[in-house]
């Protein structure tokens, strides 16, 4: 049975580093914490040698007292098991415990994630500095649970050292059992890459062209980092679950080559994440049309959220934020701190703790600023904190206890994200694609989840969608098409873009018409298809109803060609050799329909198809909102909280049918009504 994040009240809290600041500070930050209106604090992730200065002699004495007397002024602690840095005299004692990359270089000591999972020396003291701190500290009545290393897969997620290659080579052995298979999967008949002997197989090394590995050996190597990385975290979450059995578990993630959902059912209790919103502000692409700014953050959240329905935000922005040398985001305007612990709150987390306390004055993140600054005086990210912590001490038991909700949903899944990673004619899609519906979605205010189809994805979990947007699923098996299609046939409406159902599971091309598997779904065939680039001109989409406007036909493009009576023309092409042909389609198929969009989607494209399937907010019939404001939805069986943001930082206008009342004030709202800038409602 899992343990919820939060059951009695919502836990708004901070980390805290007690290693890094005199002792005499520790009882005067606890004090205003509470004032604050924390109730947990997070704490040990990096501190290995604290607990163990040298090999097998350990002393719990700093954290002894750091905890007990957090524990005396009524707070919880999260205490991270230490292994994402360890220490200096192990990685001396042991190198092969360290990373290498792909080129041959071994990673020294002096950063932090410069091991690797397999090495079974690493495993073996892994264990035993968490089953002393587990022993130690599993029925603390201050420690309320624990995070497992600190961001899997974080900084790298590539892995080659000889204990990986080694590692590798045994999982494959499991996976295929005989070199036949294995040479028949990798296709290695292809460039005469067959192996004759298992010590010939190996993870990617350099070839004459720089990273150009076979791309099935590619993709099962994401797969086996995956499987190797979930097996390094089991080790700790059973010590975890045996010596602690009343604490909960859980780490924070969401980095690459990394199945989190997989890691959530067989290990945690819940999933953590830590949400940066400003990541997207800074790093977005210049390029890209009609941004989301920090908004954009709220698809993140919604990917945590299909991991984990309700989870906790274990390192939330709370001030400018930057290493040294890179990562350098700039201060939180008045508001903004309010507006992203709501954004996480809106979309799943019972639980948020602020990165951090207060800003270290030493080491590679003294400009990732927490709500002190280095002098500890008052300040206004300290004052905001207190106003969101008497906030939610009102109204937080009315948030827990509530899931987020949506009736459309974005189709992601592992394969592709990690094939499309090697994969250009299909990858790069799949990312664009997924943010252009999730704005199109958001400025119609229609809330939307992230799926991840997964081998156990069943047709009866897909039917609480209305809609299932499903980008580009170049690898589609066909059990994966028969559950899609058995949601259509009992009445779903499934949108397929271009580079569709045309690979197997081993990523090999099917000898199949396009779209491969999913070509009797669709009730078309790709007759011709070609990439959008170099001299090639973009063309543009004549929709066969509405508005004369045309829409780019972005990146790629599929000249579709009818095959079924059932199977209606939405849009054609208007230009080059293939205008006229058919380049958006929709196939009534049982009860259901689907869509075939023979390019890359952009926010115009799926605005016309929203307009088609008549998809309207949730709350259209009462509440009338501007595409800057966020409209999110929480729900249980006795109540019902409507989560309106307004990114903005000038004020904006809504319009209430009905009244309704603001959880956070008390406020009743009823007709033309003005949010203030980076203002935050959350209605019943």
């Amino acid at each position: 049975m899992k343990k919820p994040v939060a059951d009695k009240q919502f836990e708004l809290g901070v980390c805290y580093y007690p290693e890094h600041w005199p002792e005499d500070m520790w009882d005067d930050d606890y004090r205003r914490m509470v004032e604050t209106g924390f109730t947990i604090v997070r704490m040990g992730e990096f501190a290995w040698s604290i607990f163990e200065p040298e090999e097998g002699r350990f002393q719990f004495g700093l954290f002894d007292r750091a905890i007990d007397l957090a524990h005396s002024h009524g707070l919880k602690v999260v205490l991270g098991t230490p292994t994402a840095t360890p220490p200096a005299w192990l990685t001396e004692k042991y190198p092969e415990v360290l990373n290498v990359t792909y080129e041959g270089v071994t990673l020294q000591h002096g950063m932090r994630r410069h091991y690797n999972y397999s090495s079974p020396k690493y495993r073996e003291l892994c264990a035993e500095i968490v089953s002393q701190m587990a022993s130690h500290y599993g029925s603390h009545p201050g420690v309320a649970g624990w995070q497992i290393d600190n961001e899997l897969n974080c900084e790298i997620n590539e892995f080659y050292s000889e204990s990986d290659h080694t590692a590798f080579r045994e999982w494959l052995q499991r996976k295929y059992v005989t070199l036949e298979k294995l040479n028949e999967a990798w296709g290695a008949v292809f460039w005469n890459q067959s192996y004759t002997s298992w010590s010939q197989v190996y993870l990617p090394r350099p070839t004459p062209v720089p990273k150009q590995p076979n791309p099935h050996q590619a993709l099962d190597e994401k797969r086996f980092i995956s499987d190797n990385t979930i097996s390094f975290a089991k080790l700790q979450a059973d010590i975890l679950r045996a010596k602690a059995p009343d604490q909960w578990v859980t780490t924070n993630g969401l980095f690459g080559h990394l199945d989190s959902h997989e890691l959530q059912d067989e290990l945690l209790d819940f999933f953590s994440y830590d949400s940066y919103p400003q990541f997207s502000s800074i790093s977005h692409d210049p390029g890209e049309k009609n941004p989301l700014g920090d908004r954009s953050w709220s698809l993140s959240l919604s990917v945590v959220r299909s991991i984990s329905s309700n989870y906790c935000i274990m390192e939330q922005q709370s001030g400018p934020g930057g290493w040294v040398n890179r990562m350098d985001m700039p201060s939180p305007k008045p508001g903004q701190m309010r507006l992203w612990t709501y954004q996480s709150i809106a979309h799943g987390a019972d639980m948020v703790l602020y990165f951090r306390w207060r800003t270290a004055t030493m080491g590679n993140e003294i400009y990732w600023h927490g709500l002190n600054d280095y002098h500890n005086l008052p300040n206004r990210r300290v004052r905001e904190a207190a106003d969101i912590g008497r906030e939610l001490a009102a109204a937080g038991k009315a948030i827990t206890g509530t899931r987020a909700e949506a009736s459309v949903a974005i189709l992601r899944d592992y394969d592709n994200e990690w094939d499309g990673e090697y994969d250009i004619w299909h990858g790069p899609f799949m990312w664009t694609s997924n943010k252009e519906w999730f704005k199109a979605l958001q400025r119609q205010h229609i809330p939307t989840d992230i799926v991840y189809m997964r081998r156990k994805t069943t047709a009866k979990e897909l039917a609480r969608y209305q809609v299932l947007v499903y980008p580009h699923p170049a690898i589609m098996t066909d059990d994966t098409a028969a559950v899609l299609d058995e949601y259509v046939q009992q009445g779903g409406t499934l949108i397929f873009g271009c580079r569709t159902g045309y690979k197997d599971s081993r990523g090999q091309c099917y000898m199949r018409a396009f779209p491969g598997a999913a070509k009797e779904l669709c009730g078309i065939t790709v007759e011709e298809f070609t990439m959008v680039k170099g001299n090639r001109a973009p063309t543009t989409i004549k929709w066969a109803q509405g508005s004369e406007a045309l829409t780019g036909a972005d990146s790629f493009n599929d000249i579709l060609q009818v095959e079924q009576d059932s199977v209606e023309v939405m849009g054609h092409y208007a230009t080059d050799y293939y205008a006229g042909k058919p380049a958006v389609t929709r196939n009534k198929r049982g009860k259901g329909e689907v869509w075939y969009y023979g390019a890359v989607f952009n926010e115009e494209a799926a605005l016309r198809i929203i307009g088609s399937l008549n998809i309207n907010s949730p709350a259209a019939e009462w509440l009338e909102l501007p595409a800057e404001v966020e409209l999110q939805i929480r729900r249980s069986d006795t109540t019902s909280l409507t989560f309106l943001l307004n990114y903005s930082e000038a004020s904006a206008e809504i319009v209430l049918k009905e009244p309704r009342t603001d959880l956070l004030t008390g406020k009743e709202w009823h007709g033309k009504c003005t949010m203030e800038g980076f203002g935050v409602l959350v209605l019943q």
